[in-house]
């Protein structure tokens, strides 16, 4: 915050530096998935701070798709990535080479279709059933229709901050009371059931972060490859280090 005249002005943060605080979120959530128990005061605050990435880059995704010059050439920048990162990803998940799940690139793609039919469909059932179809083909993929869900969100209300805000909060709530009542369901006690879910709620942290874009890019000509390279590398050093090699 800086004063100037006696009045508070708020700083401001390019998309490069919300996007840099979301990928060392990202690094220490899963640092914390790797390295810490889940019901650990640490294994909490990481997950809590890791849960602002998939929100943010869901952002981005929408600002992408407005920005772009090629829609083709950014969809297909995602599923190539999420070819990429597949191995580093579920060898950092399950210690070994599994074709599910799939990991958050390629639910970043499915978003960006979203973003697309929403733009581009006018008929509302036609609308209705490719949503429909996009998110059945979210399930194995990691956030699965959550993201979906945040790309539609800030969509829809790209020009109504206030929209935007209450909308995540409602998706955030949403999927802390899913996940509690499931994990309640199939036997776990209150206290372990609340600790399983309720750092979910860190979602809505992404926000006022979000509050302070001031709609420049930022960075330089490679900074939009920061994400796609940092995020499978890191899943595969992590994943070495987690299991110790394949």
């Amino acid at each position: 915050v800086i004063f100037k005249r006696g009045r508070c002005i708020m700083p401001s943060l390019t998309a490069h530096q919300i996007k840099t605080i979301a990928i060392i979120a990202m690094l220490l959530d899963h640092i914390g998935w790797a390295f810490f128990d889940t019901f650990s005061f640490w294994g909490q605050i990481l997950h809590l701070i890791g849960r602002i990435t998939a929100p943010i880059m869901c952002f981005f995704i929408v600002q992408g798709y407005f920005h772009t010059h090629s829609f083709k050439k950014y969809f297909a920048r995602l599923i190539i990535f999420g070819f990429i990162s597949h191995v580093p990803y579920v060898y950092f998940i399950n210690g070994e080479i599994t074709i599910f799940p799939f990991s958050v690139m390629y639910t970043l793609a499915l978003g960006l279709l979203a973003v697309y039919c929403l733009y581009r469909i006018k008929n509302e059932q036609s609308l209705t059933l490719a949503l429909a179809f996009i998110v059945i083909l979210s399930i194995p993929g990691d956030w699965m229709y959550i993201a979906i869900a945040f790309c539609a969100a800030f969509y829809l209300y790209r020009d109504d901050f206030t929209k935007q805000c209450r909308a995540i909060a409602i998706i955030t709530i949403f999927m802390f009371i899913f996940q509690f009542l499931t994990k309640l369901i199939v036997g776990s006690s209150f206290l372990d059931a609340l600790l399983g879910s309720g750092f979910q709620l860190g979602i809505v942290l992404c926000l006022p972060i979000l509050k302070l874009y001031n709609g420049q890019r930022g960075g330089n000509a490679l900074s939009k490859w920061m994400f796609y390279v940092f995020y499978p590398l890191h899943l595969l050093i992590l994943g070495f280090l987690r299991y110790g090699g394949i």
